[in-house]
């Protein structure tokens, strides 16, 4: 099977639910998408939002009480949202990134607690967190336990990778800047090899076909890992032609929809996990668009979605959805943002006027000739 650069854009937005949305629980929707970045706190409900019909935040604030939607440092080193029963395979797959980059990181070394010291005190916060600790419960313990000249060091590095959830506090995305921590799980991490192939199989699911380097990317792995991992799992993958006549991996019965099924707009949000899973981007994000797109700090606008691919940035203002496309847009491409943005206010709004407002200051770098609107218009 050779697929062109649209069939694989179509496969993917099929399996990211953006092809259509679903009447799927918001938790099974995270389950099918693998996981949903979330340093932002309200990632994951503008995520869900193009994905799930009928969405109400309500919905993801009771599946983090209840802890069967998880928030926690995992994939790349960054905070994501993932289903309760995912996080230990997920968590082991990615440890060893985890813990390398923040035991390495001077940040830690200045301390001059080592790397066994560190493991020591994840041990002791495990059982610390047993019950819900706030940020002040966790300081304390940390003076006492490291001193109060490394204690920082200390929190800074193993909050990182002791398999730690954020616990919802009510607010209003869930999530305060001073954090309240629980454990999750047992104190026995599943074994590495077995959890990193479910991860990889996993993310074909999500967002294959693709290549070892695309699995590699997105969780922030080493590729040689990612190999035999798959070699563990043989016959797991089959191989398909891609654009450019290389050969992709994917599951044997993943959906391949045509290129030519349409592909409605969407308003996707900051870090959306379809902009950033695979090692070559272009899939989604066309490359003379990616510099406006991905800022040079990291941040991940957010994005007009117009055809399967990503056609401009959007931000709340006064008076609507301020959308900036960096293409000139038919009208129906329009017509289809103004109902997303509609969609979006009737929803986000009340919630939070100043949806991703601290980060509008991006606009002013945007390409002078852009197209603007203000939606639903």
């Amino acid at each position: 099977m050779t697929l062109t650069a649209d069939d694989l854009n179509r496969a993917t937005l099929a399996r990211q639910m953006l092809l259509a949305r679903e009447d799927v629980p918001v938790e099974d929707a995270v389950r099918r998408v693998l996981a949903l970045q979330a340093q932002d706190a309200a990632g994951p409900y503008v995520a869900l939002a193009n994905r799930v019909a009928a969405f109400d935040p309500a919905a993801v604030d009771a599946a983090y009480a209840a802890a069967r939607l998880v928030r926690s440092t995992l994939l790349r080193i960054t905070i994501h949202t993932v289903h309760a029963d995912d996080h230990p395979t997920l968590h082991a797959a990615v440890l060893p990134t985890l813990r390398a980059s923040c035991l390495n990181d001077p940040r830690f070394t200045v301390s001059g607690l080592t790397p066994a010291d560190a493991d020591d005190v994840v041990a002791g916060l495990r059982a610390l967190t047993a019950v819900p600790r706030t940020q002040d419960e966790i300081d304390a313990w940390l003076r006492e336990r490291v001193g109060p000249d490394a204690a920082p060091a200390a929190w800074w590095a193993v909050r990182r990778f002791a398999r730690l959830r954020h616990v919802p506090d009510g607010s209003t995305w869930a999530f305060a800047r001073r954090r309240t921590y629980a454990a999750t799980g047992d104190d026995a991490e599943p074994d590495r090899t077995p959890a990193l192939a479910a991860y990889a199989l996993r993310w074909f699911a999500a967002f294959g076909p693709g290549t070892v380097a695309d699995v590699a990317q997105a969780a922030m792995v080493r590729r040689g890992d990612v190999r035999a991992a798959l070699d563990a799992v043989p016959g797991a993958l089959v191989e398909v032609t891609g654009p450019d006549g290389r050969p992709l991996l994917d599951l044997p019965d993943a959906p391949r929809p045509d290129g030519r099924t349409p592909a409605p707009p969407r308003l996707l949000g900051m870090w959306d996990s379809v902009l950033l899973a695979h090692h070559d981007r272009s899939r989604v994000v066309p490359p003379q668009h990616r510099a406006h797109v991905t800022r040079r700090n990291g941040d991940v606008l957010p994005t007009l979605l117009v055809d399967g691919r990503v056609a401009g940035v959007w931000r709340l203002v006064d008076d609507g959805v301020e959308a900036t496309a960096l293409d000139p847009l038919p009208d129906d491409a329009w017509d289809g943002l103004a109902e997303e943005a509609a969609r979006l206010l009737a929803w986000a709004a009340p919630r939070d006027p100043a949806l991703y407002a601290r980060h509008t200051h991006w606009w002013a770098s945007l390409p002078a000739d852009g197209q603007r609107r203000v939606l639903p218009g």
